[in-house]
């Protein structure tokens, strides 16, 4: 596995996490921050690779940033 990249999404800062499973798959969970104040969002779907894993928080957190969920 590889560090999280951070970026950011106008005043939000996006981080992808993964973490591998008991069973062997990777799941997927994102930190949306604004400030002091950050979210961490877990999802359900389960992947093959940390990669795959990795790609759909990163997509995840830039909608949840873009539409101001975290706010």
């Amino acid at each position: 596995m590889h560090a999280p990249t951070a970026f950011a999404v106008g005043r939000f800062l996006v981080t992808p996490l993964t973490r591998r499973t008991e069973t062997g798959h990777y799941a997927a969970s994102v930190s949306v921050r604004r400030g002091m104040h950050d979210r961490i969002f877990r999802f359900l779907p389960r992947f093959d690779s940390d990669v795959l894993a990795e790609r759909y928080a990163l997509d995840q957190g830039r909608e949840i940033a873009l539409q101001g969920a975290a706010a």
